[in-house]
């Protein structure tokens, strides 16, 4: 199929059923056992500090890894499995010294290897067609607060610093193939807009339009985003950009996400996710939710009419993922929430006016 012909089934497919993503790849990783010479390879000798850690650099020298990876997530019965580029920016990038190309090739090559084992897989089982997603991380600079506590005005970044570093990383992504995009772990919304507004101006510019996938973190119980909006007013920030797909992921386990996703499903005129992480983390900064627990809560969600899209976050395998799909199979997706034509604002919390 064409990149068109599979964005047209994505969507095809999103109308009939529920869609199962993936899972985590950092635990997946971590279980590999690296050491730093993996993480080097051949081309990276001679950069300086360590890279040991720097889980996307192995799209270039350890791409067998990322390929059984993709393979597993697949095999457990994903639809859409996501590029190893979460931290595949030059902002990013910059605390291993890595230069511009060198990302870009980060990026490029995890797009490849991913849609070379999705296609694999298409190839084989033509009834159950499989996607790439490019994975677009929060960036570990922030637009919407201080990093220094004695100077609410300081900023690390520019908003044109962030908007250049996600262009970098959409057009390799792009010209390796993915699908689609999905900006993720969102914990500050003006990050993400960033991203959205490099995504469509390179559209404008002749790229192919392909869906958007907004997935944002809910902190703590608080019920509001790292950098303090509700679900409500991150809602109203990121709808301009007419996203594919709206949820939540990382921070908490299903059981906490619920009400969050539940008052997105209430009012998103979109599909809505949710990719939880396997419960809390333990005091050895583990995972101890088992696969059946996790599936429970989130086939509990489908069948309560919440959700389009389900995956897992930190801490699930392909046996959750495997789970997950089970627990949501022929049960019906979400329907999107009427448009309502209101002006909609928001700062920290939403302001509508009918």
């Amino acid at each position: 199929m064409t990149r068109t012909e599979r964005v047209a089934k994505l969507k095809e497919l999103a109308r009939e059923r529920i869609l199962v993503f993936d899972g985590s790849w950092g635990v997946l990783i971590q279980n590999k056992g690296l050491v730093e010479e993996d993480y080097r390879g051949d081309r990276f000798t001679a950069f300086a500090g360590q890279m040991k850690g720097n889980n996307d650099i192995l799209n270039v020298t350890r791409p067998d890894i990322i390929e059984d990876i993709h393979n597993a997530y697949f095999g457990a019965g994903a639809d859409i499995s996501e590029t190893n580029t979460f931290c595949s920016t030059t902002i990013a990038q910059d605390d291993y010294e890595l230069d511009a190309q060198s990302v870009y090739d980060l990026n490029y090559e995890g797009a490849k290897i991913g849609r070379r084992i999705a296609d694999e897989w298409t190839a084989k089982e033509p009834d159950k067609p499989r996607f790439l997603a490019g994975a677009m991380g929060p960036l570990n600079k922030m637009l919407s607060m201080s990093p220094d506590v004695n100077d609410p005005g300081a900023r690390a970044v520019t908003f044109d610093d962030v908007y250049q570093t996600y262009r970098h990383q959409v057009k390799a992504l792009y010209e390796g193939g993915v699908d689609m995009y999905v900006i993720e772990t969102i914990t500050d919304t003006l990050n993400c807009k960033a991203a959205i507004k490099a995504i469509r101006d390179l559209e404008a510019e002749g790229q192919e339009e392909l869906p958007i996938w907004v997935s944002g973190t809910i902190t703590d119980r608080s019920g509001r985003t790292l950098s303090g909006q509700t679900v409500s007013a991150f809602w109203n920030s990121i709808r301009h950009g007419r996203p594919f797909a709206v949820g939540f992921n990382c921070a908490l386990g299903a059981e906490l996400m619920r009400p969050h996703v539940a008052d997105l499903a209430r009012q998103a005129d979109c599909l809505v996710s949710a990719h939880p992480n396997a419960g809390l983390p333990n005091e050895m900064g583990s995972y101890d939710e088992t696969p059946e627990q996790t599936a429970a809560h989130i086939g509990n969600w489908a069948r309560d009419g919440l959700l389009n899209i389900v995956g897992g976050c930190c801490g699930t395998t392909p046996a959750h993922i495997e789970a997950i799909a089970k627990a949501v199979e022929g049960v019906k997706p979400r329907q999107p929430a009427e448009a309502k034509h209101t002006l909609r604002l928001s700062g920290l919390e939403p302001f509508e006016v009918a």
